[in-house]
Formats: structure tokens, C-alpha cells, sequence
């Protein structure tokens, strides 16, 4: 039997420090003690942690549409410091909002053996979205936690909690 994988998406100090430069705002921060929360039970039912980072170009063309964020090598893209990450853990940096797009995030969960995933972070209508699709596409099994993600915007964040559920077949519990 396969694993089970825990994703945390973007829970970086450029999207959760009040000081980012894309902060969340309230709710991004009002998520990190279930984040937390979550890690500790994965951790301790020995499912597979990966930390899915926003990084970007100093150049990015995404800048057109977003404050320039999550440049590589910065303070922003690290993760916040209420979170640990530790040795046995993994980090998929991410150029775009897919976590798949550009990255071996897929290669890794296959070779890891995962059936399962459940996810964490941020941004409900973007990262997340986007991760819950691309593991429905992948026809992984998919767990959206409702306290543990949060949005910019919260219609869309309801409305991509819905979307998620109908269309991409995630479990939001």
C-alpha cells in the first residue's frame, strides 16, 4: 500500500509575514496554528511533508499581475519560522501557480509511493486551486482542509472550496 503525502503551499514569509511583500492578509495568518497543527499529525503518522514554495525570476513575467514576490534567494521565499521544516522533509520550489508545472513534484510522489494527499497553505483560488486540480488530473486522491487555507479574496475562496469539491473531486473537510 501506498503513503500518504502532506503539501503545504506557500506558507512563505512573502504571503504570511505581515511584512511581505504579497501578504495574505488576517486570514493567511489566522491558518498557521492548524498548518501547524496538521504538520505535527502527519509527522507523527509518518506521511511524507512537502513544502510547496512560490519562487520566482527577479524578472518574472507574473510580476505584471501580482507585487514582485517570492524572488529566489530572498527572505521571501522561506518559509515563516513558526513552521519547522526538518531534514526528512521535502521543498518543491514552484515558478507558477501549479505545483506540477516546471517541477518534479509528480516524479517525487510517484516515486514516493503516494495515494493520498492532503493539502494546506495558501492561496485558495491560486496555489492551491491549481495543486487540487493537478492531482485530480493525476488521479490522486485529494484532501483540502478547510481551516488550514485561506485567500486574498474571500468569495473566491468559497467559491474555489466549491469548485474543488464538484468539479476536481478534492475532499474538503
Amino acid at each position: 500500500m501506498g503513503r500518504e503525502a502532506l503539501l503545504v503551499a506557500d506558507m512563505i514569509n512573502d504571503f504570511i509575514d505581515p511584512e511581505g511583500s504579497l501578504f495574505v492578509g488576517p486570514a493567511g495568518r489566522e491558518i498557521v496554528p492548524y498548518v501547524k497543527k496538521k504538520i505535527d499529525e502527519a509527522r507523527n503518522a509518518g506521511k511524507l511533508i512537502i513544502f510547496i514554495c512560490d519562487v520566482h525570476s527577479p524578472d518574472d513575467p507574473e510580476f505584471k499581475y501580482f507585487a514582485r514576490h517570492a524572488v529566489k534567494g530572498t527572505w521571501g521565499t522561506e518559509v515563516i519560522p513558526e513552521l519547522t521544516v526538518r531534514p526528512e522533509d521535502l521543498r518543491v520550489d514552484k515558478p507558477t501557480y501549479d505545483s506540477f508545472f516546471k517541477t518534479d513534484l509528480e516524479e517525487l510522489l510517484k516515486k514516493e509511493q503516494i495515494e493520498r494527499v492532503e493539502v494546506v497553505g495558501v492561496c485558495t483560488s491560486i496555489c492551491v486551486y491549481e495543486t487540487a486540480k493537478g492531482l485530480f488530473l493525476r488521479k490522486i486522491p485529494a484532501v483540502v482542509h478547510r481551516q488550514g487555507v485561506a485567500d486574498f479574496d474571500p468569495e473566491a475562496h468559497e467559491f474555489a472550496l466549491k469548485h474543488l469539491e464538484r468539479v476536481w473531486g478534492a475532499e474538503v473537510v
